[in-house]
């Protein structure tokens, strides 16, 4: 029966550290930026996260990602955002349709 030979090389792992990239405040929202990130190649994985005291506990869901993908997801998440932000902006002014018709009356 043949020995093994002594192993002397570390072996690697293909395990990435993952940190967290953004913290949503529900599951919804986490699943959101997830799908956002999978559309752009970037994976992710939501962790619940327990927050304040025993009395008020609260859950928060952390989205992470491989540690060298964190900035891309910033950006990706802070880009849709931002989009978001201003579609909300113009849906705000379209509901303001009267935004002041007095203003425009002729008082003669």
């Amino acid at each position: 029966m043949a020995k093994r030979p002594p192993q002397t090389k570390k072996i690697e792992t293909d395990v990435q550290e993952l940190v967290a990239a953004v913290f949503a405040e529900d599951m919804e929202q986490a699943e959101t930026y997830k799908a956002l990130l999978k559309s752009d190649g970037i994976s992710a994985t939501i962790k619940p996260q327990n927050e304040g005291t025993d009395e008020s506990m609260s859950t928060v869901f952390a989205l992470m990602v491989p540690e060298e993908f964190l900035d891309e997801a910033h950006v990706v998440i802070e880009s849709q955002n931002a989009y978001e932000d201003f579609y909300d902006f113009t849906s705000e002014d379209e509901n303001e349709k009267d935004f002041d018709s007095d203003l425009f009356e002729d008082e003669f």
